[in-house]
């Protein structure tokens, strides 16, 4: 069964950092995209980053340079480490795979950056 789930959001003063964790289960993370999607009220999800399979990166205009994304092949995790953060960052955090066509998500993950 193919799960994901994040973990490591909370609040943070602007400024601060975080480190986001996706743990995969029931599939190899490392055979596909992995990608870090963000929602703030009122808002459409937005995708932030991601990792393809062979380790190539990228990432939204307004992360680049803050956010770092990375992937754990032998615990077939993913993370988002998150510098510089602001009031705009505060959103709820989801990773994400397209696993054989289907999309899979987590539950997703509060960031709030408040001071």
């Amino acid at each position: 069964q193919v799960q994901l789930v994040e973990s490591g959001g909370g609040l943070v003063q602007p400024g601060g950092s975080l480190r986001l964790s996706c743990a995969a289960s029931g599939f190899i993370l490392s055979r596909y995209t992995m990608k870090w999607y963000r929602q703030a009220p009122g808002k459409e999800r937005e995708l932030v980053a991601y990792i393809n399979s062979v380790g190539n990166r990228n990432y939204e205009e307004s992360v680049k340079g803050r956010f770092t994304i990375s992937r754990d092949d032998t615990g077939n995790t993913a993370a988002l480490q998150m510098n510089s953060l602001t009031p705009r960052d505060t959103a709820v955090y989801y990773c994400n795979v397209n696993w054989w066509g289907t999309e899979y998500w987590g539950l997703g993950t509060q960031v709030t950056v408040s001071s």
